[in-house]
């Protein structure tokens, strides 16, 4: 699978950018999912991260799993508390309007794997 940059998922995406992190990270994989639990529990080490929950504990999971992005889907908006703490841990925290679905789709004609 090729690796594919921070900064280059959130431009093909067109995701608007919370927190910048490193955008020159690299991921070729994507983990999905609500709860922080299987988050944790799965094979999601250094994965870019789709979700919907904007809470301030996502940016605890992505540290403890060494995630470079948070996308935050279906067009929800980030707790300022989540965005501050990304931007401490220099994790790249975007949103898009896109669904869940819809996300993933584009991320795997992006070549990245689930």
């Amino acid at each position: 699978m090729p690796e594919k940059s921070v900064s280059d998922i959130c431009s093909a995406l067109n995701a608007k950018v919370h927190a910048r992190g490193d955008g020159e990270k690299t991921t070729e994989r994507v983990a999905v999912g609500d709860l922080l639990s299987f988050i944790m529990g799965g094979d999601s080490d250094g994965a870019a991260w789709v979700t919907i929950q904007t809470h301030l504990n996502v940016a605890a999971v992505a540290v403890l799993k060494e995630i470079p992005l948070i996308i935050i889907a279906s067009g929800r908006m980030p707790a300022a508390d989540l965005v501050a703490r990304c931007e401490d841990e220099r994790i790249a925290l975007a949103t898009s309007d896109m669904s869940i679905f819809d996300t993933c789709i584009e991320l795997g004609r992006l070549g990245l794997a689930g």
